[in-house]
């Protein structure tokens, strides 16, 4: 590959993962079997367009399977929305450009929920901060945080440098977190992640978390790693009992005492939601969103707004996949919601929409209220007021418009 002989782009993108590789001290690469890379125009740019044009060209194809992000447009309300026209021309550039290097452009943040679920051990090169923790912690494969040009080096040359969460050294326990607080929704799952992840800043930092008396969800398990990520830049987490490489406390710490132990109770968890300031009590906007959601997730809200309609000044908005989408409008599901006033948006986060910050000007938002622990700290960079509550409350808040 170094020598030109698998083509100039497969060259160039070896020799970005040789100098990540020196940089981060691996001594060797893995080789991958799955890709997950961000591939949109608002996190790539012109820069990246222009890359990819160039790359696509070269006629390569993908050496591994490779999936893409949630994007930053859902093409049938990018005008409702007043999107840039010539940046919605520039993803549609970029899709096309992925799918003829063979990029399955699914534009999902969940892929582990829809697309591939990765078994014990199985080295990857994923993006997006939730998928990853989910892939190190839940399935007990091994990736690393890539960025989107070094996602898409591993998809040319089927392989990523071993640092990291590659390698067993980097997977032990380093912090104990003692649970005693219930947690019955998939918010109160995501305040554990604030309460561990944000006095606990560290990529290399792995919380173990024991004592919870019950068998987690998939949409559970998904809130507490995305709210890790996001607060703490965490990659990887156990759970005692639950994830595979956690059997005991002892075997999740690698035989080693935890270097700190923390405790999580129901004051902590309640201290949280007490923690947002509610400001005038207006309820501009509620978004179930980041990651998007799953069709039980969906199916949930469904329930929750049975009857009712969103207030007529709460913007409502949930975000999902493609494949998701499609099976809740066959089950009737996103009818029931788009009745009661929810705008589903496809193959987004909302987080990621292009001139999201216009948006919220335009539409006079200013707080948002979500279940989501990840979007309400994400979301702060556009100049929102974020309010987190449970997921009923926040269906109570979007009927009543007002924050509880």
């Amino acid at each position: 590959m170094c020598a030109g002989e698998s083509g100039d782009a497969v060259r160039r993108a070896i020799e970005q993962q040789i100098k990540v590789g020196e940089f981060f001290g691996a001594e060797r690469f893995v080789p991958v079997t799955n890709v997950h890379m961000m591939g949109d125009i608002e996190v790539m740019g012109n820069a990246g367009l222009r890359f990819l044009r160039d790359v696509s060209a070269d006629h390569v194809s993908c050496a591994r399977p490779t999936t893409t992000n949630a994007r930053c447009f859902d093409f049938a309300h990018a005008a409702e929305l007043r999107q840039d026209a010539q940046e919605v021309e520039k993803e549609h550039q970029i899709i096309d450009c992925l799918q003829r290097m063979n990029v399955t452009t699914v534009d999902t943040c969940i892929n582990y929920q829809t697309i591939y679920q990765p078994h014990f051990g199985e080295h990857v090169a994923w993006g997006d901060t939730g998928t990853v923790i989910y892939a190190n912690s839940v399935f007990g494969a091994r990736s690393n945080f890539e960025s989107g040009p070094a996602a898409f080096a591993a998809s040319l040359t089927g392989r990523t440098p071993a640092y990291g969460f590659h390698l067993d050294d980097c997977r032990r326990g380093t912090l104990l977190v003692e649970v005693t607080a219930p947690l019955n929704d998939i918010a109160d799952w995501g305040a554990l992640g604030k309460l561990v992840g944000q006095p606990n800043q560290d990529y290399f930092a792995v919380p173990v978390f024991a004592g919870i008396g019950q068998t987690p969800t998939s949409d559970q398990l998904k809130h507490l790693g995305c709210s890790l990520a996001s607060y703490g830049s965490m990659a990887m987490y156990h759970m005692v009992g639950v994830t595979p490489e956690a059997s005991s406390v002892d075997r999740a710490f690698g035989g080693q005492p935890p270097a700190k132990t923390m405790k999580v109770g129901s004051a902590e968890l309640e201290s949280v939601y007490r923690g947002y300031d509610t400001g005038d009590g207006a309820a501009s906007l509620v978004v179930f969103s980041g990651p998007q959601l799953s069709l039980l997730e969906l199916q949930t809200l469904a329930r929750l707004f049975d009857g009712r309609r969103s207030h007529p000044r709460t913007s409502v908005f949930a975000t999902t996949s493609h494949a998701i989408l499609a099976d809740a409008r066959r089950l009737g599901v996103a009818a029931a919601l788009e009745a009661a006033g929810v705008t589903i948006l496809e193959g987004v986060c909302f987080y990621l929409l292009q001139r999201l910050s216009e948006i919220r000007r335009e539409n006079g938002w200013t707080n948002l209220i979500s279940n989501s622990a990840k979007i309400v700290n994400t979301i702060t960079a556009h100049r929102f007021n974020t309010i987190l509550r449970r997921t009923e409350e926040c269906v109570e808040i979007a009927v009543s418009g007002r924050v509880a």
